[in-house]
Parts: structure tokens; C-alpha cells; sequence
């Protein structure tokens, strides 16, 4: 390991300086809003504020694919929320989540609106409440919430962790960056035994655990997630890189990856959806062709 300048900490940690790195500007110590701003609201039963990130896309999969399965009370307004832009900090974004990172949803389809926050929260929610892609047989269904939970509990390791080391940093550090690399190649490991002898995380049946798992895992072994397919060998997992195939290809899923989306190919953007339609005539492109 190469040398590096030693750093000792103090006493007691005070912020006194930007932290550096890509997301410095919205970085801080503290909780609460920044400035009052109030969340528009859509006509659907479902008002989604979110960005196309894995943990946003966990989200719009789900619906898109509860929709696909002809549950009309899923139908959902998907509001942009620029996180760079500090939106998660105005004061009615932090009334429904007061950690203020996306997603937040809030479901208005009953007489007192019910908010929530954290993405595997919602997947739990919507799979119970329109009854879908969550299993009732005992066995199966502790196999989808293990998993579901393993996600939830990996990706800071993942995201935070390698993500941000490597691709984010203001400066590369060895020791961070290999021990990080180290866990997310121990987590693929992990995903790739499990799947070597089951078609999907819970086995047969595609669940919530697979929506919430294939934003990150597929990401970084088929969309380049971080720049880093070749540093972390991701051919070398062939069953994740099948099951990243596979879901890849459901229609629902591509629906779902577009919306909230901010980067990548203009037609592959829907900022933000508000009807079915949206997808045909509200993308970048098709924007930018009508300008």
C-alpha cells in the first residue's frame, strides 16, 4: 500500500470546511429543511418525488410493474427532485421525509394521506397493498424479505462505500477505495451463488427483492454504474449478469428506469410522468423535437 500523509483526528469532529467530492453542496451535519417549498400534487392516488438513481429506480419499477399487472390504483405522478439543486431540503420534501434523501411517495387514496420514506419501505407497502410480488407461502416469503433487507443493508457499502471512493473523491485513497472494492466484489459473490441455482432472488418468482436489488447490482454489471465494469471484473459473475438480462428485458422494468432519469441518452429521459402516455410523447428527445 502506498504511503499517505497521516491525518489525526481531533478531539471532537466540528464542520469547518466543504467536505469535497462530487456531492459537497448538499452535504451536512445537520437535519431539516434549508427553504420553504411546498410538493406540487397530481391527480393519481400515488405522488412519487424522486430522481433516477438505483433507490429511485427500486420505486418506479414497482409501479410500472404493478400497472403492467392491470392494478389501475397504482397509477402515480413522479415529480423530479434535483438533488443537486438541494430540492430534498425544502421544507414540504422533509415534511414526508425527514431524511431527506429520495425517494419520498405519498399515497392519497384514502381519507388521511399516509407518507413514506425509505425505498424498500415502499416496495413492502405497495406489494401488500395491491397484493403482488410478494409471497404468501412462509418459506418464499422470508426468503424475499432476507433479501430485500440484504440489499437495503448492502448498498451503503456499495454506493457509499465504492461509489464514492472511486468515482466521486476529490482524491483517490488505496485504502478505501481496496476495501471497499473487496466488500462489493464479496457482495457479488454472494448475489451470483444465490442465483446460480435460482432464477430469481426468492427463487422461482420474481419479488420486490429483485426490483429492489437490480437498480444497483444490474447497474454495475450492464449500465457502467460508477465507470468501474472492468476494475471489479463484473463478467466474472455470470448468474447476476443472466438475472440482470432477464429483468432488463421486462418492459415494466425499462418504463421504470426512464422516469425520474437525468442522464444518459435523451430518449431514454422522462424527467417526470404523469400519465401512460408520457413515455410515447415525453421524453428529452421527443421535447426537444417539439421546440
Amino acid at each position: 500500500m502506498s504511503d499517505a500523509a497521516e491525518y489525526t483526528p481531533p478531539k471532537v469532529w466540528t464542520w469547518n470546511k466543504p467536505s469535497g467530492g462530487r456531492f459537497e453542496n448538499i452535504n451536512r451535519p445537520i437535519s431539516g429543511p434549508t427553504h420553504e417549498k411546498e410538493l406540487p400534487v397530481g391527480r393519481h392516488p400515488l405522488q412519487l418525488y424522486s430522481l433516477g438513481t438505483p433507490n429511485g429506480v427500486k420505486v418506479t419499477v414497482m409501479l410500472e410493474e404493478l400497472l403492467a399487472l392491470g392494478h389501475t390504483g397504482a397509477e402515480y405522478d413522479a415529480w423530479l427532485i434535483r438533488i443537486n439543486d438541494g430540492d430534498q431540503f425544502g421544507s414540504g420534501f422533509v415534511a414526508v421525509n425527514p431524511n431527506s434523501k429520495i425517494p419520498a411517495l405519498v399515497d392519497r387514496s384514502g381519507p388521511k394521506p399516509i407518507r413514506l420514506f425509505e425505498s424498500g419501505a415502499m416496495l413492502l407497502y405497495l406489494a401488500e397493498k395491491f397484493g403482488a410480488f410478494l409471497p404468501t407461502e412462509a418459506s418464499v416469503r422470508a426468503e424475499c424479505l432476507s433479501w430485500l433487507f440484504w440489499q437495503m443493508g448492502s448498498a451503503p457499502y456499495l454506493g457509499g462505500g465504492f461509489g464514492h471512493f472511486y468515482a466521486y473523491a476529490p482524491t483517490k485513497i488505496e485504502y478505501a477505495i481496496d476495501r471497499f472494492a473487496m466488500e462489493t466484489k464479496r457482495l457479488l459473490d454472494v448475489l451470483d451463488k444465490r442465483l446460480a441455482d435460482n432464477a430469481y432472488l426468492a427463487g422461482d418468482v420474481y419479488t420486490i427483492a429483485d426490483m429492489a436489488a437490480w437498480p444497483w447490482y444490474g447497474g454495475l454489471v450492464k449500465f457502467g454504474q460508477y465507470g468501474a465494469a472492468e476494475f471489479l471484473s463484473v463478467q466474472e459473475y455470470k448468474h447476476v449478469n443472466r438475472w440482470a438480462d432477464a429483468i432488463g428485458a421486462r418492459p415494466a422494468v425499462q418504463r421504470g428506469r426512464m422516469v425520474n432519469r437525468v442522464s444518459g441518452e435523451p430518449s431514454s429521459q422522462l424527467h417526470e410522468r404523469h400519465d401512460a402516455s408520457d413515455f410515447a410523447t415525453k421524453t428529452q428527445d421527443k421535447l426537444a423535437a417539439a421546440e
